[in-house]
């Protein structure tokens, strides 16, 4: 058993999620005044919107979506670049309102997330509206695990936070913010309904503990990965280095691996929190090979969904940075 553990934990390190725990930034490190100015942006902006009705904070979020398009302008550059590798056919026009499109989403998403503290039972769903959850809970009634594969696509922090209000709670890899006080206020509420997030540094441990008793783990798998820690898979027409360990930990622990996200539906002014069927995980017996094969499928499926709802994916992320050996920066 213990060969097995280090034989996963080798495959889990070299793929995706690190083993090995670096000691948290502190504020010293980081340098105080910084990390209380950035604290007190996070508080302000946060608290403001929160004092509000849902209906303005979210259209103030989107204001400030727009307003980020004007003020951090390498962000709107990368999406532009983006835009323009992914769908190079499209005409300018057209990329221009997908990336408006982007930052427009940002924006709800935060107003959103500022309305958590009022969620509860009595009114989610006049907010969040399921499509195709018989999917999530056929796979969790198998007993063997589920990783939830989704991406950053709509309001993703609101998506397991109201399926946790539900009455489903689950786990999820997160990715601590540098800075520990805004971390601690972005911490505040999601475990409020049974949610655990589990820091993505040293997760390894925990993600197998939660598999092997039959929970659910979230991971976004849509990123940019480096080379040692992803492979390179096919994504939107280009080779994007890829997260590797939803497909590690699928063919080793034989956890269902069941796509999930959240969509705005501007028709129905409502988010509709969807569930695709389980992905059958291909196991040939060649691992190396057999990671690559699942870890394309799996991004296949994100980018059907990114395709149908561009305007609501995160464009700004450098998704391409990492190259092939030989290949030039994108960017």
């Amino acid at each position: 058993m213990r060969a097995r553990l280090r034989g996963l934990q080798n495959d889990i390190i070299n793929n995706s999620i690190p083993s090995s725990r670096p000691a948290p930034a502190t504020i010293k490190q980081r340098g105080a005044l910084r990390t209380y100015v950035e604290f007190a942006v996070a508080w302000t902006i946060f608290n403001g919107l929160r004092m509000m009705p849902r209906r303005w904070a979210v259209g103030l979020g989107k204001g400030l979506g727009t307003l980020a398009r004007i003020v951090l302008p390498h962000l709107r550059r990368h999406a532009q670049a983006n835009l323009q590798l992914a769908f190079p056919s499209l005409d300018d026009h057209t990329r221009q309102q997908i990336e408006r499109g982007t930052f427009r989403n940002l924006g709800r998403a935060l107003g959103e997330v500022t309305q958590f503290p009022k969620l509860k039972r009595a009114n989610i769903e006049s907010i969040v509206a399921y499509e195709g959850l018989e999917n999530y809970l056929h796979a969790v009634a198998q007993g063997r695990g589920v990783i939830l594969l989704t991406g950053h696509i709509g309001a993703w922090e609101l998506s397991v936070y109201a399926h946790s209000i539900y009455g489903y709670p689950m786990s999820f890899l997160a990715r601590r913010v540098d800075n520990s006080l805004v971390e601690r206020l972005a911490e505040a509420n999601r475990g409020r309904f049974g949610n655990r997030s589990i820091d993505k540094k040293g997760s390894l441990r925990e993600v197998l503990k939660t598999l092997k008793a039959g929970g659910v783990v979230g991971i976004l798998a849509d990123l940019n990965s480096s080379r040692e820690e992803g492979v390179f898979v096919d994504f939107l027409g280009l080779p994007a280095c890829t997260t590797a360990g939803v497909a590690t930990l699928a063919l080793r622990t034989g956890a269902a691996v069941v796509p999930g996200y959240i969509l705005w539906d501007e028709a129905r002014q409502i988010h509709r929190l969807c569930f695709e069927p389980s992905i059958e995980t291909i196991n040939t017996g060649n691992p190396k090979d057999d990671v690559v094969t699942n870890t394309a499928r799996y991004t296949k499926v994100l980018e059907a969904v990114i395709r149908r709802h561009p305007d609501q994916w995160l464009w700004i992320h450098r998704r391409w940075k990492t190259r092939p050996e030989g290949e030039n920066d994108l960017y």
